[in-house]
């Protein structure tokens, strides 16, 4: 089961003022396109280059960055579950321990094959879904919509799934990693790193297995390769379909581990009409792993590692954050 964070969490598409329009447009004339005016709003799913093409771009970075400030920082804990019964709470006697934030105890969880019910302590004052919950609640895990979500002032826990085993993801707005969170780091817009690429369909579509940061493996869906010319080379992509003509790409690129995240980058791209995509790697973005040690990534596949300096999209994080060990319980 895929991690959740490889559902499609690039932001959507903003508009800004028709005076912001102008004013880039203006800007772009002059700088890259030579004079030759800014072309329709229309024009944009080619991999072309003009002001309304840098507004989205921008537009889009603002969205990620407010998005992943909220999802993916304040992640404060994944803790793995066993087969059978624990108990669960802050208190050092449980069987899993979570953060100080919470109760000593919030109830316990019975894991069986891939059912897991989450029965509340008596008197602890919880929500599931934002209901008081007493009864016991067979989980629906993040990877599917809607997902039980467990609160307790202001504290989050969700079923998460890596590979075949069950785990606890906890959300902290007000933990340690959401207050060190240290925020993005972006190269400069540079045209040269949008570029069209062509579909290449495989005769059928087909389930690939690919391993994680945690060592589990998930399975993902693809459908073909993606070829494409960068710096003067013929390159090719696996990316995964996450939705009809939707593609989510996972690669390496040799700035990998110097300027840019070692581990891999993330992009997302839409499949047109006419066999082609648009691969605009100033887009490119850190998976959740380079900065937050309790998310589950997945490793790029070898196709998936480019012989290319890609020195677009965002930078690596100003600290290193160690992978974590596959581990079946405490703080994972």
């Amino acid at each position: 089961m895929p991690s959740p964070h490889l559902r499609d969490h690039s932001p959507g598409r903003q508009t800004a003022t028709d005076h912001t329009r102008r004013l880039l447009c203006g800007l772009l004339v002059a700088a890259v396109l030579g004079g030759s005016g800014c072309r329709a709003r229309s024009d944009i799913s080619r991999a072309d280059w003009n002001a309304a093409t840098v507004e989205e771009i921008q537009a889009w970075r603002a969205k990620h960055e407010a998005d992943y400030r909220r999802e993916w920082a304040t992640i404060e804990g994944l803790h793995f579950l066993s087969p059978g019964t624990q108990t669960a709470g802050s208190a050092g006697t449980n069987d899993v321990v979570l953060t100080a934030a919470l109760p000593a105890r919030i109830g316990q969880f019975d894991v069986a094959g891939d059912r897991v019910t989450f029965r509340p302590q008596p008197g602890v004052p919880l929500t599931i879904n934002g209901r008081p919950a007493a009864e016991p609640t067979v989980l629906r895990d993040d990877s599917r919509t809607p997902t039980d979500e467990i609160a307790i002032d202001g504290v989050t826990i969700v079923l998460h799934e890596s590979g075949t085993r069950q785990s606890l993801r906890v959300r902290d707005p007000r933990g340690a990693h959401a207050k060190g969170f240290l925020g993005f780091s972006w190269f400069p817009l540079d045209p040269s790193y949008r570029v069209t690429g062509r579909f290449i369909p495989d005769a059928a579509p087909r389930d690939v297995r690919v391993v994680n940061t945690f060592g589990d493996v998930d399975t993902y869906k693809t459908e073909g390769v993606v070829e494409f010319t960068l710096q003067g080379r013929t390159l090719r992509v696996r990316p995964f379909t996450t939705r009809p003509k939707r593609f989510y790409i996972v690669f390496k690129d040799a700035s990998s581990g110097e300027e840019t995240y070692e581990a891999a980058r993330f992009l997302y791209a839409d499949l047109r009409d006419d066999g082609t995509t648009v691969l605009d790697f100033n887009e490119a973005y850190n998976p959740p792993c380079s900065f937050n040690p309790y998310t589950t990534c997945p490793i790029p596949m070898p196709e998936n590692r480019l012989p290319v300096k890609i020195l677009a999209g965002e930078k690596k994080y100003p600290v290193h954050v160690d992978l974590p060990a596959a581990r079946k319980n405490g703080d994972g």
